[in-house]
């Protein structure tokens, strides 16, 4: 019965993971350009709305003053290849980072509910989907930072490139900041992820059952003599949608305060902007008070149109993918 059951659990822990890394890859590639926008946002010190160049003069004239005008210069001074810039190390993050977060989740699932089985995790109470959802985002965090950290100050430095490459941004990081350099903005992040994580997996598995419960009400109101309840790939798309929505939106802050340590030091062209010089930021309470202090509450929210804009899509690309590759390998290893 044991050895029956440890290559199961292997088979399962497999397809969980190679989903997890597939679907996160798509996610990542497509909605990669947003990304781009989104991080030149949250690392510039001055405002990035028209309004707030008005409304404060603390430091220079603005880079990036909207979504179109970041997009048209972007595309005007780096061409569509800086709309993928710092894509290589995102994939490295994002592809090992769903892939640990999804087998994880699966486990602490099948560990609540008794269950290995998908259809079963779905009867877990929300707490437990929330819970679940926090501790495997931190566990994926922890496994896949490094990249994070590259994918960051790659997708920020603009022209001319103070790192040509993934490589020679490691090795710099390694040279001035030593191994911790790598995980700058890491307690952050974790803050962040903790939240975020728990509410878009626990929201996703509630917008799934409540469209479970609809799909069931209509089909009984039809009167077709059958309860499917099963969902379809937009409803998928849908919870996905909101998922994003609901827990970048909530959570937006921390990720600009993780953006700000992630890039301290970086000698980027003065035409993006005053530079965040090492030690800016003397711990994550300091750096929320500094960019309330000098930027407003609106600093704490800098990128996050383009955020929602990526964060949304990119949740539903994911789950949908991750549900439609999962039922596929399942089809083939199971």
């Amino acid at each position: 019965m044991g050895s029956e059951e440890e290559p199961s659990q292997m088979r399962r822990a497999l397809v969980d993971s190679l989903a997890g890394a597939i679907s996160g890859g798509i996610s990542r590639t497509v909605t990669s350009p947003l990304d781009v926008i989104k991080i030149r946002f949250q690392v510039q010190l001055e405002p990035t709305t028209s309004w707030g160049v008005l409304q404060r003069d603390v430091y220079g004239p603005s880079k990036y003053t909207g979504l179109l005008q970041a997009t048209k210069d972007i595309l005007r001074e780096e061409g569509l290849p800086g709309f993928w810039r710092g894509n290589v190390p995102a994939l490295f993050m994002y592809m090992p980072y769903t892939a640990i977060q999804f087998t994880v989740l699966h486990k602490l699932k099948t560990f609540a509910s008794g269950s290995s089985r998908t259809e079963d995790h779905l009867h877990l109470s929300p707490y437990l989907s929330y819970v679940s959802g926090a501790l495997a985002g931190c566990a994926a965090t922890i496994g896949s930072y490094p990249f994070d950290l590259l994918r960051t100050i790659l997708a920020s430095q603009g022209e001319p490139k103070v790192y040509p490459n993934m490589r020679s941004a490691f090795v710099d990081i390694i040279k001035t900041r030593g191994v911790q350099g790598l995980y700058s903005g890491l307690s952050p992040t974790l803050v962040e992820i903790i939240p975020y994580a728990g509410l878009q997996f626990g929201s996703y598995d509630t917008f799934k059952r409540s469209m479970m419960t609809w799909n069931r009400y209509r089909y009984s109101r039809l009167n077709l003599g059958s309860e499917d309840d099963s969902v379809s790939s937009f409803q998928l798309f849908l919870c996905g949608f909101a998922a994003g929505t609901f827990s970048k939106a909530a959570c937006h802050p921390l990720d600009v305060v993780k953006k700000r340590f992630q890039i301290e030091g970086l000698r980027r062209h003065p035409r993006y902007g005053a530079r965040i010089e090492s030690s800016t930021y003397k711990g994550m309470y300091h750096a929320l008070k500094e960019i309330v202090a000098k930027e407003g509450f609106g600093g704490l929210y800098k990128g996050l149109f383009p955020s929602l804009v990526k964060s949304a899509p990119a949740g539903a690309v994911t789950f949908v993918a991750y549900e439609y590759i999962s039922d596929w390998l399942e089809s083939i290893l199971m």
